[in-house]
């Protein structure tokens, strides 16, 4: 009998994930492992692509007759995860983060829904909310309803629209006075290459088979730019929402899309234009961001532009407090996952009036130059003069990083990164760059730190000697955990797959998992290095009544 019943449960288990694969490859879903956390496939970086089928639904809303609810498009994120978008059309409540909101689907299974934040352009609110085990066995998945109330469901009501999937998706864009830039997973490998720009169409319009039509004139990584559409084609009115998308040419298939076309507005700059700006990806770095804007501020950096990779600590707080105290900052939320380097090249057409020069590095990243040791005092000329002097062909400067390890501490140290950590490895490893705004090529293509420059332009590259980029990279456990957990860029490996054993970007000795290695706090410890940890004491240093203090710390 005990064998029956292990045949049967073996037979039921191959039915099933006969029926997911069939699901996956077969009908258009572009899901891939990484997305489901499924172990038995593997992720690559080819297309994933079936062009036998349309997409099985691209509604944008999802109008329901359920009390209380709110009209919506949902997508389905990695680890079975939901975000929920607000239409447009419908502005939050004003209670939006004080109410209990909920996801319904359509066999009757919740799960909560937690306030996200907001996009722009056009203004939109947020939610996410897992999606439940019951639903996750049986394909296709529904979009949920959004909604404040779980009583007295109808008990009819219009078929649910299938969640759009991560894996193929129009998510944003940003609009030029020249052309619009759209951000789409899904049609182009991940490390550069992919579709001919002939290949595709840009699409207007929320109705694909009479929307407007215009070229796209670039195609590479998850970075689209497409003409704009003639003055005369769309009415002023609806100039002011319409829908944008790609389409694949060769067999007129439309992808699904939540970005909008806003057309650009001429304003006056209220500020003159910054020489040097900062601009980074960010997750939870409250902790850290007083300490690297202080610093980064006082040795020339004027503008700080932040994309926020949905952060739920007290990041917006310490940004306010900055700009309190007359740092001159600015945040994009940014909820998108493994789109650093879409993020950063967004980041190249939103600074393009407000900086020349932008300085690409992360929040746990220092710039310093062996060159300072003896200044009684930082100034904002030190970062500048390692720019070239105009005229010049010269579009990127090259900085190399040195790598400093956990230094036997078991916590964040509360006086800082800089303080904390004074032990690094012997070698250098990768570069960091501050990149000319107007010599970035037209494709925006990028690898992670540095970008492609147009034809004439150059890169510089700085000895070690003149300026390094002390990066902090293993920290103590607990905050190199959270590293471990949330990686923001497509470009690097997944720290949880098995693949590419030898990658730079792989820590020796972590494994596939977040469990502390042994020795840990030990780690990549080659070189004892207090140059800049001396500096900064001598620099940002103060006693007061309670002892001794950095400017950063509260």
């Amino acid at each position: 009998m005990a064998k029956v019943r292990t045949a049967f449960l073996v037979v039921a288990s191959i039915v099933f994930l006969g029926s997911v694969y069939h699901h996956l490859f077969r009908e258009e879903l572009l899901i891939t492992a990484e997305d489901l956390q499924v172990p038995f496939y593997t992720q690559t970086n080819a297309i994933v692509e079936d062009e036998a089928q349309e997409v099985t639904n691209q509604i944008s809303r999802h109008v329901t007759s359920v009390a209380n609810s709110i009209a919506t498009v949902s997508i389905l994120l990695p680890a079975w995860e939901v975000l929920v978008i607000v239409s447009p059309e419908t502005p939050p409540p004003p209670d939006s983060f004080g109410s209990h909101y909920n996801c319904l689907f359509p066999n009757g299974d919740s799960s909560p829904a937690r306030p996200s934040g907001f996009l722009s352009f056009p203004f939109r609110m947020t939610f996410k909310c897992d999606l439940p085990a019951r639903i996750r066995r049986r394909f296709p998945f529904p979009q949920p309803i959004l909604t404040r109330s779980l009583e007295n469901p109808p008990e009819k009501r219009p078929p649910a629209p299938e969640l759009l999937r991560w894996t193929f998706l129009v998510y944003d864009s940003i609009t030029t006075e020249n052309d619009v830039v759209l951000f789409a997973k899904g049609l182009n490998h991940r490390q550069g290459g992919g579709r001919s720009p002939n290949d595709l169409t840009c699409v207007f319009g929320d109705d694909a088979p009479n929307g407007i039509r215009t070229a796209v004139t670039t195609s590479f990584q998850e970075v689209f730019r497409c003409k704009l559409p003639e003055p005369t084609a769309v009415s002023p009115r609806a100039l002011e929402r319409i829908k944008i998308s790609l389409e694949v040419s060769q067999n007129k298939r439309v992808v699904p899309s939540v970005a909008y076309y806003t057309p650009a507005r001429k304003i006056s700059p209220q500020q003159p234009k910054s020489l040097l700006c900062a601009c980074t990806m960010v997750y939870n770095v409250a902790k850290f961001l007083k300490e690297w804007v202080m610093y980064h501020s006082a040795i020339g950096v004027e503008k700080f532009i932040l994309y926020d990779n949905e952060s739920d600590d007290d990041l917006q707080i310490i940004v306010e407090e900055l700009i309190q105290e007359g740092y001159n900052m600015s945040t994009i939320f940014w909820i998108w996952p493994k789109a650093q380097e879409a993020g950063f090249s967004h980041c190249a057409i939103h600074a393009s009036d407000l900086c020349t020069w932008m300085m690409y590095i992360d929040i746990d990243e220092f710039v310093y130059s062996p060159s300072w040791i003896n200044s009684s005092n930082p100034s904002p000329q030190m970062l500048k003069s390692l720019l070239p002097r105009s005229p010049s062909l010269i579009g990127q400067v090259m900085i190399s990083c040195y790598e400093f390890g956990p230094s036997n501490q078991k916590s964040h140290p509360v006086t800082g990164v800089i303080q904390g950590y004074n032990c690094r490895r012997r070698g250098e490893n990768r570069h960091k760059s501050i990149v000319l705004l107007d010599g970035i090529d037209n494709s925006l293509l990028n690898v992670i730190h540095h970008f492609r420059l147009k034809q004439g332009f150059k890169t510089k590259k700085l000895g070690k000697q003149e300026v390094v980029v002390n990066h902090y990279k293993f920290q103590a456990w607990p905050e190199f955990k959270t590293k471990f957990r949330r990686r923001v860029s497509a470009y690097v490996v997944d720290w949880t797959k098995a693949v590419n054993p030898t990658s730079k970007d792989r820590t020796p000795g972590l494994g596939y998992a977040p469990v502390e290695p042994p020795g840990w706090p030990d780690k990549f410890c080659e070189v004892n290095d207090d140059r800049l940890k001396d500096l900064t004491r001598r620099w940002f240093g103060f006693e007061s009544p309670s002892g001794y203090h950095l400017a950063w710390q509260r």
